[in-house]
């Protein structure tokens, strides 16, 4: 619903979706569940890619970081990709602290060791004339979101761009893939757009105009705020199936969804933060009650 189309009120609506990029920018998980923590969801954006000076790298420069594929196991996460033998991450074991460097915040953060460097170096190869190194978000270190957006509230993320949590809606999906099929492009899936929720019960994009969304969590209430629509760079045309790049997808955002609020820029989805219910689970299929925001 639009906010035009419903007084001002609630709405319900239905977690259609979840999903977990343990890696930043590399493949994501479709999960049934998942545990909210300080930073957004446990295990979300934990670990990044860095070369050797500590400096992000990401799909934008190194596509074929999209078939890198993660599995969470009990104890560790495996790694897969094309040609390459797995590689078992433990889920509690770092060795040497470093600092990296994520867009503009140089963080504390763990190195995660050799062999897994090697792994990373031998699937995407050199890169900045050397190798390419796998770094943990070390959970002491407080990086926050840009109060510009968040006002008062101090939402910490760890490797996410920066916001804890992005949510998208199924409509927005249809809406955008029927522009896809009217161009002469095939539809995309939802891992384009690497959201953390994806919701059920809105019209198309009804997500810019939400404000909250409280979900009736089986350990209390979760409440997560929309703060700021997401920006989109080239990263939505890499196929995450096959790593090839294009176009089609930029070219239809900037048909529909350049955003006054960023000054032109093209959005899809809301970045949000949470209010409350930090170690609650979310489950795909909870229903939540959402307000729209009248500004």
């Amino acid at each position: 619903m639009s906010p035009t189309s419903e007084k001002a009120g609630d709405i319900e609506v239905r977690i259609a979706g979840l999903n977990l990029h343990p890696i930043k920018s590399c493949a994501g998980i479709a999960v049934p569940e998942a545990l909210l923590i300080e930073t957004g969801f446990e295990f979300d954006r934990a670990w990044m890619v860095v070369d050797e000076a500590g400096l992000l790298v990401t799909q934008r420069e190194l596509p074929r970081m999209a078939l890198i594929q993660p599995t969470l196991k009990h104890h560790d996460m495996v790694l897969r990709a094309p040609g390459m033998l797995a590689l078992h991450i433990a889920l509690d074991t770092v060795e040497q602290p470093v600092q990296v460097t994520v867009w503009n915040d140089t963080v504390k953060a763990y190195d995660m060791g050799d062999l897994a460097a090697q792994w990373f170096s031998d699937f995407l190869g050199p890169y900045r004339s050397g190798k390419l190194r796998l770094a943990r978000f070390d959970p002491e270190q407080r990086r926050l979101s840009d109060a510009r957006w968040t006002g008062p509230i101090e939402a910490g993320n760890a490797f996410a761009d920066a916001f804890p949590l992005l949510v998208t809606s199924t409509a927005g999906l249809d809406e955008f893939n029927r522009r896809m099929v009217a161009a002469g492009h095939a539809p995309v899936t939802m891992q384009r757009f690497r959201p953390n929720i994806v919701l059920d019960g809105l019209d198309a994009h009804g997500e810019d105009h939400l404000d909250e969304i409280v979900f009736a969590a089986p350990e209390g209430p979760v409440r997560i705020k929309m703060v700021k629509p997401c920006s989109r760079c080239t990263m939505p045309d890499v196929d995450p199936a096959t790593a090839e790049t294009g176009h089609a997808v930029g070219d239809t955002l900037a048909s529909y969804r350049a955003d006054a609020r960023l000054d032109g820029a093209l959005t899809f989805g809301m970045n949000a933060v949470i209010l409350e219910g930090i170690e609650s689970t979310l489950r795909v299929g909870l229903t939540g009650t959402a307000t729209y925001r009248f500004d």
